[in-house]
This record gives C-alpha cells, structure tokens and sequence, in this order.
C-alpha cells in the first residue's frame, strides 16, 4: 500500500509493524532524523486540530524535515482546481501529504493521483491514525491485544469505524454501545467482521451501555457533538446519548484495572463525568501523546516502502 485513507487498508501483519515501530520511536524520538533530510511534507487542514496537527508537524521535524502546514483557504483545493491537478502538484513539491477534511471522497481523488504517501488525519468516515494510537495505548497499558475488551459508548461515528477495523485487525474484541439511530455504519460494521474471522475478534452492537461495559478491559468515549454537527442537532443527541455517559457507575461494570479512553477533545460532564476523566484508570493524556509517535511510525513506515521500493509496512 501507498496511503493510508481507513484502518482497513492494513493487514494485521502491518497493523502489528506499526505498532512496533510506535514502540521504537517512543523509546527513541530521534533514531531516524534523516529519513526526510531537505525536504517537505504538506499538511492540509480543512478542519480545526489541536492533536494532530501538533503531532504530524513535529513528526515531520523529528525524521528530519519540513513540515509544511496550510488551510482551507490557502489551497485551490477543489475551488477553481480540481483535486487531481492540486496532487500533482503538490507531489513535485513534497515526499508526502497528510489530509484533515470533511469528504473520504476528496481524499481517495487526491490518493488516486498522487504519487507520494496519502495519509488521512480525519474525515467524515474514518480517523485511522487515530486507531493506531488507541490500539497502541490499549497494548501499553494492558498487554498483548489478542483477547482483550474494548467497550466503546457514545456516537457511532468516524471513531467508531477505525476503532472497529482496527480491533478486527488485532483480535481485540469490541462492544459498541450506542442509542437506536446512532449506529455505526452497517458496511463498515460488516467488513469489520469479515477481517474478524480470521483473527478470532469479536465485535458485537448494542443498545444498552451497561452491557457494552460489562468485563471490558477498556471503556472509551468521544464527543456528542462533532465537527460538522449542527447546533440545532444538541438538544435532540444529548437527550439519546445521555445514558450512554461513561461517569463511576459505568466504569464499575469494567474489569476492575479497567482504563478510561477518549480521542479528545472532551467535554466533561456530558460525555464523560470529571471524576472519571480526571480519576487514576484515565489515560487519555498518554493516549493523546502517542498520537506523536504513531505519526512518526506511520510517516516512517510510508515513506520506508515509497523511497525505498519496500513492501509493506
């Protein structure tokens, strides 16, 4: 694979590279400060970022480069140039490109033409560098990945879809506990349990947060409300979402040693309570802080097979 547009363009085999190579740049932030000596990566972000923004600059630095970071307004991108021709030029310019918009369509276009790396850093559908950082912080703090819990509650959104692909991959077991109509998307959800079979992941959907919880090793949140969400959308999700809150009670249908997850940002006391998110089981600030070192393993393990003809991660 050139890009990395969903979680599912991984095997498990370069799901578990990644990992490791998360691990390596972690206990060695510098160990490959030449990979992009003299030149350039293109970060596009046509949404707000805090993480990942932050994460993929200093990735870039960290291999050796320059990180090149621009907004909805200082590209043509899709206005008065078409995706097509703004990859291509683009690619005479940078070793990779790292995208943060709205349309998974946008970016399959922009991969489909370019001939450097295509990483998605968010869409609409899916936040797969997200997913490694999640499956990366579930193994640091719990162990080996295959047998494990995941409890997942809330929306079943862009989250959702990477965290089950990437659980499908690593033969973690995930329960997603969302309201009626707030369900995760059926094709995902499908090819998901297909990758499964071959891992021994189970991957189950409910409409009860207390089941989803029960036993998990770890529980997880996002957001209520989400970047392209309208407002008039607040009072309508929250009273659905509302029993789905990762608050003391919830977390104590976990295992014991049960950690707290969320992507960030968090907004205590809707999705998750004060007392949990700022309670000795949260980890979301070493989870956030891994988004740094799965971004330099994924820029490393992409730019690796593009300068160098390597197959796979």
């Amino acid at each position: 694979m050139k890009d990395l547009l969903r979680t599912a363009d991984l095997t498990s085999a370069d799901f578990a590279r990644l990992l490791d190579l998360t691990a390596e740049f972690k206990r060695s932030p510098h160990a490959h400060a030449t990979r992009l000596a003299h030149e350039s990566v293109v970060l596009y972000f046509n949404k707000p970022s805090t993480r990942t923004r932050i994460s993929f600059e200093t990735a870039v630095v960290r291999l050796g480069g320059v990180p090149v970071s621009v907004g909805g307004n200082d590209l043509q991108l899709g206005r008065g140039e078409t995706v097509e021709d703004t990859a291509q030029v683009i690619c005479r310019f940078a070793k990779a490109f790292v995208i943060r918009t709205f349309s998974d369509e946008d970016v399959r276009r922009f991969a489909e033409t370019a001939t450097v790396p295509v990483i998605n850093a968010l869409t609409d559908g899916h936040h797969p560098c997200q997913s490694v950082a999640d499956l990366f912080t579930l193994r640091e703090k719990r162990g080996d990945l295959k047998g494990l819990k995941l409890a997942y509650v809330g929306d079943g959104n862009n989250v959702v879809h990477s965290l089950l692909e990437a659980c499908a991959l690593t033969g973690t077991h995930l329960s997603v506990g969302t309201p009626e109509g707030f369900e995760p998307d059926e094709g995902i959800v499908a090819g998901a349990r297909r990758i499964a079979e071959g891992t021994g992941a189970r991957i189950t959907l409910t409409h009860d947060a207390a089941e989803a919880a029960a036993g998990a090793d770890a529980l997880y949140a996002d957001v209520w409300l989400s970047m392209g969400d309208p407002d008039e959308e607040r009072a309508r999700r929250f009273e659905a979402l509302k029993p789905f809150q990762v608050d003391a009670a919830l977390m104590a249908r976990a295992k014991p040693d049960a950690i707290f997850l969320h992507c960030l940002p968090q907004h205590r006391g809707e999705e998750v309570t004060a007392e949990v998110t700022d309670g000795p089981q949260s980890v979301v600030f070493d989870q956030a802080e891994n988004r740094l070192h799965t971004a330099v393993a994924i820029l490393y393990a992409l730019l690796h097979r593009s300068l160098e003809g390597a197959r796979g991660i």
